[in-house]
């Protein structure tokens, strides 16, 4: 079973993390994430040019929806809120499916982006939070200054080597054999993310079919939840409005709050991460939070945790 850890839980320690081989640094990681950061866009070119003049098919754009919500859905429901904040329980046939889906992101190993997230939340918009658009920022920071700390939060912090130790941030996964198994086959659900619209497309069109399935099923789609996840890094950190105390510069935004499965309340998030809701208000709709109560109803999750009512009004900024 999972343990129940919440950020504050975790001994952390501001210093410089030495960059040893442990997973978060690993050359083999970073070339991983490189490629799963340029090769989309090379498929997306090619999708697009072999789109030209004959349209978009409709069994092609069923296979990237499929699959978009498919790992998707594992990112927001396994890495995010069960994994990171352990806003849930459940059983572990479906931590080991959701692990799966959200490999299948392309987003990195689970530990890892489970420590880097958990990083990020202990710091966040301080200087030791790994993707902050406001860390670095100087004193009077002009527009540029402020161009390139967007930059860093959405794409350029994945270029740089934050070696973010597991061992302090995400020491309960560490311990947990098939949270190590799950992380250290992240190559292998990577894959399993590409054959699978590669598949689908061979059997609703044959060899040209595979092609078009493998490219937006498989890269094109694995571009628009990366930029869709980096946004909630960017975007939800400048643009939007504030609705509770977080310390920090975290934002509700009703377009990432869609398109995101539900993360784009992101300040209702960082007011509350332990929350299995984020959407607090019914307006707020968070497609995570109903698949997760729909468990709970089906007796797969357990333990599910929402702010009480005190706890909102306590932390609730007034107009």
């Amino acid at each position: 079973m999972l343990a129940e850890v919440t950020v504050s839980q975790v001994e952390l320690h501001h210093d410089h993390e030495a960059s040893h081989a442990h997973e978060g640094s690993s050359r083999g990681h970073q070339i991983t994430i490189l490629l799963a950061v340029v090769l989309p866009f090379v498929a997306l070119a090619t999708g697009a040019a072999l789109a030209w003049g004959r349209g978009f098919d409709w069994a092609q754009l069923g296979i990237v929806l499929f699959m978009y919500f498919l790992s998707g859905l594992g990112v927001t429901l396994g890495y995010h809120r069960l994994f990171t904040h352990g806003s849930y329980q459940a059983v572990r046939p479906l931590q080991f499916v959701l692990g799966v889906m959200a490999g299948m992101a392309a987003e990195g190993p689970l530990i890892w982006w489970v420590a880097t997230h958990r990083r990020h939340h202990q710091h966040s918009d301080c200087e030791m939070d790994p993707h902050s658009p406001h860390a670095a920022l100087p004193e009077g920071a002009g527009m540029w200054d402020r161009v390139k700390g967007f930059a860093h939060a959405h794409i350029g912090w994945l270029i740089l080597d934050h070696a973010t130790d597991p061992n302090r941030y995400a020491p309960d996964l560490q311990a947990d054999p098939m949270m190590r198994m799950l992380s250290r086959l992240f190559p292998l659900w990577l894959a399993l993310g590409l054959a699978i619209p590669t598949a689908l497309g061979w059997l609703v069109g044959g060899g040209e079919g595979a092609l078009l399935g493998f490219l937006w099923g498989g890269l094109a789609r694995i571009a628009l939840l990366h930029h869709v996840t980096w946004s909630i890094n960017s975007v939800c950190h400048v643009w939007g409005k504030k609705a509770y105390r977080s310390g920090d510069e975290s934002r509700n935004n009703a377009l990432m709050g869609l398109v995101g499965f539900g993360e784009g309340w992101h300040n209702n998030h960082h007011a509350f991460p332990t929350s299995a809701r984020h959407g607090l208000h019914w307006w707020q709709f968070d497609l995570s939070w109903v698949i997760i109560r729909t468990f709970e109803r089906m007796g797969l999750v357990w333990k599910v945790r929402v702010p009480s009512p005190e706890r909102l009004s306590e932390k609730q900024l007034t107009a």
